[in-house]
């Protein structure tokens, strides 16, 4: 019987778990890696497509108002002198200068040490669990006459409080203090050149955000799909920004992928779309999974408003370094139709032949990170429990996202037992990603299954061969079923479409197998 451990999701767990199981590897590591770059291995692809595939299902083909794009990366230079992205998409950045690195002020937190109300210093970190080590550190090397007692951190405010005064402040990085730059305004698109001369005339950028593909294509798109509002376009796709303060794993990078929807209403209607897609994708992430209690929403204030911006809500996750934004829904008017016709000097009114009128419509822009979700999915389905002693870990995922659906295993290497087993795996892949292990007691292998989240183990034992039964364990509760070998695969799709494990087929009967067999 297993017992449920309080478990503390800290970032390191799951960066381990991610490179012991081949979710995900730090980019070019052979070469001692890149910066906030990123590989998905054999099972974070699949839990990264997994993810997109079922948000395209949800807001494509599940939808008679939705049409996919897949726009270039590469654009027309005049598209980022449009959207304000060339002259605006700019971040204020000091610079240490005693190792070089670039920081946003707003996102390096900075507090006070004391202790007995005495003043020791400052700490400072890219993130909470960062700041928290440092103000710890600090406050060690001050040991107090008779003994240390437990002092919690201070809450921190952020670097852009000290500005006027940095000369105590540390580096976040390398420590040093009082080596903080003047702030100065850095571009985050990234710049390269088309053809073979490079001159600025053949300067062309890597796409910031996948919106604007969308926007230079409405009219093509309405013109083709003759869809009428409201409707939207969504697209999925690598986007590049050059950011200074990267960080926390796979959360903020410089080459990132985005789920993206341009939902295009008639003025007068949008306040009421904003508020149905608020809704809408909060309850994309529950209906995945992801815990409530681990979701919020948060409104922007009037000051964090974009210039265009006319109401947005960040959908935030509960992540191990604090709440943070998961997605973001705004109400962006008709400021980038407008935009793009001031500077292509072609129309982008939509004509309603109902009402007879032409107008610009206004638009509301669900944009979220497929990269956060993964993170956010694998924060949220990571679970450590205790059995017979031991610390099972496993994955909690939602069966659509998991990247494998079902492992075969077989008792024995033995020559029937093996024919068996490679038959079912034969005949399982072709509904399902399957894996096929015989490698190490089937204890062992049933706690790999479950630190990578696979639902089910499908076990063909020695009494296989004699009744032509297999055994279907649960990931979450490890209770087993015992069914006929021809009815695995209707079982297993009605378990994954939520049917209980203990709702039996004709033949099936609840199994009480030991997890060594």
């Amino acid at each position: 019987m297993s017992k449920q451990l309080p478990v503390k999701v800290d970032m390191e767990k799951i960066v381990s778990l991610c490179r012991r199981r081949g979710f995900i590897f730090p980019s070019s590591e052979i070469y001692g890696g890149l910066s906030s770059c990123w590989d998905y291995g054999p099972l974070g692809v699949e839990l990264k497509r997994n993810i997109k595939q079922a948000w395209w299902q949800a807001v494509v083909h599940e939808r008679d108002d939705m049409v996919g794009l897949d726009a270039s990366i590469l654009m027309h230079p005049q598209v980022w002198v449009a959207s304000g992205h060339l002259e605006g998409f700019t971040d204020p950045l000091v610079e240490c200068q005693n190792c070089n690195q670039r920081f946003r002020p707003d996102q390096v937190l900075v507090g006070e040490v004391h202790r007995q109300n005495v003043f020791l210093g400052y700490a400072s970190g890219v993130n909470k669990e960062e700041y928290d080590k440092n103000w710890l550190e600090v406050l060690s090397q001050h040991p107090t006459p008779g003994g240390m007692f437990r002092v919690e951190p201070t809450e921190p405010k952020t670097l852009q409080d000290f500005l006027d005064d940095r000369s105590k402040i540390p580096c976040p990085f390398c420590k040093a203090i009082g080596q903080f730059t003047d702030p100065r305004l850095f571009n985050l698109m990234f710049k390269t050149f088309m053809g073979p001369i490079e001159d600025s005339a053949s300067v062309v950028y890597l796409r910031p955000e996948t919106a604007q593909g969308m926007f230079v294509n409405f009219e093509n798109v309405v013109n083709t799909t003759r869809k009428r509002l409201p409707f939207g376009i969504a697209q999925t796709g690598k986007a590049f920004r050059n950011e200074i303060t990267t960080g926390n794993f796979i959360f903020r990078s410089r080459e990132f992928e985005q789920m993206e929807i341009e939902f295009f209403v008639k003025s007068g209607t949008d306040k009421e779309w904003f508020n149905y897609w608020v809704k809408e994708r909060l309850n994309w992430y529950i209906n995945l999974g992801i815990k409530k209690d681990n979701l919020r929403l948060r409104q922007h204030m009037k000051k964090e408003l974009a210039h265009y911006a006319l109401d947005c809500y960040d959908i935030e996750y509960l992540f191990p370094m604090g709440w943070a934004e998961l997605e973001g829904i705004a109400n962006r008017g008709d400021f980038d139709l407008v935009q793009h016709a001031k500077y292509s000097g072609k129309s982008l009114e939509y004509f309603d032949d109902e009402t007879k009128e032409h107008y610009v419509p206004y638009v509301i822009e669900p944009s979220a990170g497929v990269d956060r979700s993964v993170l956010a999915v694998l924060c949220d389905a990571y679970d450590e429990e205790l059995d017979n002693g031991e610390i099972r870990v496993l994955l909690h995922l939602h069966p659509t996202l998991a990247p494998i659906k079902v492992a075969v295993l077989p008792l024995s290497r033995r020559g029937p037992l093996v024919q068996v087993a490679k038959q079912i795996y034969a005949d399982l892949r072709q509904c399902w990603i399957v894996q096929y292990d015989d490698a190490q007691s089937i204890g062992r292998r049933y706690r790999r299954q479950d630190e990578i989240g696979t639902p089910f183990c499908v076990t063909i034992d020695f009494q296989s061969l004699e009744d032509n039964q297999a055994t279907i364990r649960e990931r979450d509760s490890m209770n087993q079923i015992r069914v006929p070998i021809s009815t695995l695969k209707t079982v297993l799709a009605a378990k994954f479409s939520g049917e209980p494990l203990f709702v039996l087929s004709p033949g099936g009967q609840i199994w009480k197998g030991g997890e060594n067999g």
